[in-house]
């Protein structure tokens, strides 16, 4: 399997492409003026405590105030956890009630864990978490934790022990090994621990003399993170298409991404690339057209089946349907194959649109329960590539497959797209002979409120066309009914749902 990541810079957005066979199946976006938030850490002060919910609005300088739950707030560990990531953070037992871990004007470091979304605040936590190449640091916590990604026991073994001893000789603060660091060697880590200790004494000198509001540390900008996280030893090629990104870039793989084992084929950094062609980059490998696609409901198969896919506030639910695939043998046959290539579509459709939450799957209704399992498994292999965590459920009685995703920021629909003025997000707008009728009973209204000689009506061009056309008849009847003139007005600057009546 090829793999590579292209990114494409211009003054005010960078974006970022996974290319896995030559489809996309990721997209990340970043604009300038509009930088995600997630992993930046604030010196923020509490707003107001709300023991109702268990939880406390925070100013952090954004917007829209922050929301911190109870649960995210750290407590001094009960007990020392299993050290294999299962208890990063041990709780002392049950929750305490949030006036007694918060009070109102208090001081607190926090991190945001999810970028606002929608109507709501950021998201925070004061468990706070550094990322490197291999290594996640936790300040608070004296666990080592060792990702499950990471199947093989005797390398879960080799970096657990690796870790604790690095961590011991450092301070004894805890760590997630990524799944990155499967395979390197101890001075790599080595590397990764002295360059998180550096970071984590910045912050706390910074936050000493911060004002509330300030931001302490920031995520590095999206190429930077692109490198850092999603450069695996499978990448083939990192594309930029900007001279001033592509030499920094190679400037921070060399610093912070140390050489790999005699296994690879080459450095890291030398699998950096300066994009020079003639023909936008996204454009030579045809990520602005699945960019455009990934934007409609509709997603075609190759079998001739196809997926709906509606994103609501509350969840977002996919629908399968067979289409034009007829199949060759029978109808099970043909909604099992049809079943079997939507799963596959369906996990790569979460990760390109980035659609979190709640997650309803519709598959087709099918018989042999062997083929449940296997439409099921062949969803959960297809998430496997998922960076973000996903939990998939069993068939429901009525032959759903719920199931959730993580979600950071917001959907690429939502970060690239707004409701539409038309129709108010709706996804339709009444019918011309809908508004026509609408009209005549505003008419009638009017009437009986106000005293006038005569009506003006101006509207959208198709509903006056409508109503001095096939309506003819009916306002004749009414001016009759009303002793009223009624004259109507095209604009075409009307929308189709939006019409007035002016009183003469």
């Amino acid at each position: 399997m090829s793999e590579e990541i292209l990114i494409n810079v211009t003054p005010r957005e960078t974006r970022v492409a996974v290319v896995e066979n030559g489809m996309l199946q990721e997209l990340h976006i970043e604009r300038g003026w509009r930088r995600g938030v997630v992993g930046n850490i604030y010196k923020g002060k509490v707003q107001r405590v709300m023991p109702g919910m268990q939880a406390a609005f925070v100013d952090i300088g954004l917007e829209r105030a922050a929301f911190l739950h109870a649960n995210d707030v750290v407590r001094p560990p009960a007990g020392t956890g299993n050290g294999d990531g299962d208890s990063l953070f041990p709780a002392p037992g049950p929750t305490l009630p949030v006036n007694e871990l918060l009070r109102d004007g208090q001081d607190i470091v926090v991190q945001v864990v999810k970028d606002p979304i929608g109507s709501k605040g950021a998201r925070l936590t004061t468990q706070i978490s550094i990322p490197s190449r291999y290594l996640v640091l936790l300040p608070q916590s004296r666990v080592v934790g060792v990702s499950a990604r990471i199947e093989d026991d005797v390398e879960r073994t080799r970096l657990k022990t690796l870790v604790s001893e690095l961590a011991a000789a450092t301070g004894g603060h805890g760590y997630i090994v990524r799944t990155n660091a499967e395979g390197q060697s101890a001075e790599a880590l080595a590397e990764d621990v002295a360059y998180l200790q550096r970071a984590w004494a910045l912050i706390e000198h910074t936050t000493a003399d911060a004002r509330v509001g300030a931001r302490v540390y920031e995520d590095l900008t999206l190429p930077m993170r692109a490198v850092r996280d999603l450069m695996r030893r499978d990448v083939d090629k990192v594309k930029v298409d900007s001279r001033d990104t592509y030499e920094k870039l190679c400037i921070f793989a060399a610093q912070y991404l140390p050489t790999p084992g005699p296994a690879e084929q080459a450095r890291l950094v030398d699998r950096i690339e300066c994009y020079t062609g003639n023909r936008p980059i996204f454009d030579m490998y045809g990520v602005e057209d699945e960019i455009q696609r990934a934007l409609n409901k509709d997603v075609p198969l190759k079998s001739g089946g196809y997926l709906v896919i509606d994103q609501t506030e509350a969840m977002t639910t996919v629908d399968v349907n067979t289409g034009s695939f007829l199949g060759q043998r029978n109808l099970e046959e043909t909604v099992f194959r049809t079943n079997l290539e939507a799963a596959q579509a369906v996990a790569r459709q979460l990760r390109l649109r980035n659609l979190g939450g709640i997650i309803i799957i519709d598959f087709i209704d099918m018989v042999d329960p062997e083929h449940r399992r296997q439409v099921l498994r062949t969803l959960e292999k297809s998430l496997s590539k998922d960076h973000a965590k996903t939990t998939v459920y069993d068939f429901s009685p009525l032959g759903l497959v719920e199931m959730t995703r993580k979600r950071t920021v917001e959907s690429l629909q939502r970060q690239l797209g707004e409701s539409c003025t038309a129709c108010g997000g709706r996804g339709i707008v009444k019918t011309v002979e809908t508004v026509t009728y609408e009209i005549f009973r505003e008419i009638v209204r009017a009437v009986r409120q106000f005293e006038a000689e005569r009506l003006l009506v101006i509207a959208s061009p198709r509903v006056v066309s409508m109503i001095t056309d096939e309506e003819s008849a009916a306002v004749v009847e009414l001016e009759e009914f009303l002793g009223k003139s009624i004259r109507f007005q095209s604009d075409d600057q009307y929308l189709q749902e939006q019409f007035d009546v002016v009183l003469l």
